[in-house]
């Protein structure tokens, strides 16, 4: 036994040796590392030997995940440009300000206007009444019941986990959830953090991926071909960041007739629904018990700094992901849930039609240079396309921006496939937005 599996080893230091050398071909050529399709042939070929020989097919794909998810590993180190997000470009951003130079900032989703005057009051009332303890892991009743009420769909206050963030109820769902070497699906472009949160269980992430040519919608029988005994999630963001996509009812309907048909969670990040251009329906409308509804307060009421958002599912669900929070965080700062119950009593001014004519300013110059770009049915980003092919455009017009004053977000961070996409964020006032992209104009036109 034991110098069978000093045998398996070497066969793995072995395919390692031979995945670093892909690695430095596919850095060399400029080639994405994830190559779906040769994956799949290696997991048939795996399935149809498991088959031949008896051996359990679930535990085969978890061990092939493993092997898969460490090839990865080791062909990304090899990559020339190091990885670029949306808040590794704000860091680079913020450090320029510091030196004196000034930054237009269109690379994060930070709405710019002031959270409501009742969560100033709100904070004071919470100091004077001594509410600044340990509260339930769950969060007050009063705050669980206004999200409620909020939600609607029949969902009950033992049905809501308040959360330090929306990016921790992601986080707390998957770990809660999802055990090692299993599989999430996401739909690509995609917020980068379900893909770090999988990662960081030891799960592995499988992309769907969406093209602007077919307006970013996802093909529905390509999601079934990719679901296998060790799926367990299914993630969806509509509407979408970065694109701006909303899903209409009957795309969403078949994705959730999947994950009943395989009992696959279903994680919806909803935390754009508050600024929808189109018709919008939450997951909850359809009934399943494996529907997790992850939303927030940062976008909606500019309470980005806050930190809370929460989580609606069954009570199963939340009891589960309950007990993650309550390891890491106990609860969220009793303070900001008044602050949050306060928001929800004084909702106040709708700005979806200010950020409609802010998106406005962003694709007017888009159209005036011919630049591809799906119109956005909700959220505040564009997401156009600049380029062509195996280039990767986006680091290098990222870095050109930022030098000129304005900081924009490379494609590549919300997917491997997206290298010829920026995202564009509209949370900036429109005298702003339109010197930034006066400012993108001159540099796409000196090319």
């Amino acid at each position: 036994m034991r110098d069978l599996t000093n045998e398996i080893f070497l066969k793995v230091q072995k395919r390692m040796e031979i995945a670093k050398e892909i690695g430095e071909i596919k850095s060399n050529l400029s080639i994405e590392v994830t190559d779906r399709n040769a994956e799949d042939d290696i997991r048939k070929s795996v399935m149809s030997l498991c088959k031949d020989i008896g051996l359990d097919s679930r535990f085969a794909s978890q061990l092939l995940n493993v092997l898969l998810s460490a090839s990865v590993k080791v062909q990304e180190i090899q990559q020339k440009d190091g990885k670029q997000t949306h808040l590794s470009i704000f860091n680079k951003a913020k450090q320029l300000e510091a030196t004196g130079k000034k930054i237009i900032h269109m690379e994060v989703g930070e709405p710019d206007f002031r959270a409501p005057p009742a969560i100033r009051n709100a904070l004071i009332e919470a100091y004077d009444s001594g509410h600044y303890h340990y509260t339930e892991t769950v969060g007050i009743s009063k705050l669980r019941q206004s999200i409620a009420n909020d939600v609607g769909f029949g969902v009950a206050d033992n049905n809501i986990l308040v959360t330090p963030g929306a990016r921790f109820g992601v986080f707390a769902a998957i770990v809660a959830l999802v055990r090692p070497s299993e599989e999430v699906i996401s739909i690509e472009p995609a917020w980068p953090a379900y893909k770090e949160c999988t990662d960081f269980v030891g799960a592995r992430i499988r992309s769907l991926r969406t093209s602007l040519e077919n307006a970013w919608t996802p093909s529905v029988r390509e999601l079934e071909c990719m679901i296998n005994d060790n799926t367990k999630m299914i993630i969806i963001n509509y509407p979408n960041n970065p694109t701006g996509k909303i899903l209409d009812d009957k795309i969403l309907g078949k994705i959730h007739q999947i994950a009943k048909d395989n009992s696959i969670y279903l994680l919806s990040d909803e935390v754009y629904s508050s600024y929808t251009f189109t018709r919008f329906q939450s997951i909850l409308k359809n009934d399943y018990n494996r529907n997790i509804m992850i939303s927030s307060f940062s976008k909606r009421f500019a309470m980005t700094g806050f930190r809370i958002g929460y989580i609606v599912a069954i009570k199963d669900i939340i009891d589960k992901v309950k007990n993650i929070q309550a390891l890491a965080v106990t609860s969220v700062s009793e303070p900001i849930q008044y602050s949050a119950l306060a928001a929800l009593k004084d909702i106040g001014i709708d700005n979806t039609q200010l950020f409609k004519q802010r998106l406005e300013i962003i694709t007017t110059i888009l159209r005036r240079l011919s630049i591809p770009y799906f119109k956005p049915d909700g959220s505040f980003y564009v997401f156009p396309k600049i380029g062509e092919g195996s280039n990767r455009k986006d680091l290098s017009l990222v870095e050109k921006l930022l030098q000129s004053g304005v900081a924009v977000a490379p494609g590549s961070a919300f997917g491997d496939h997206y290298h010829n996409f920026i995202r564009i964020s509209a949370c900036q006032p429109e005298a702003l937005l339109a010197e930034g992209m006066e400012k993108f104009e001159r540099i796409w036109s000196s090319k």
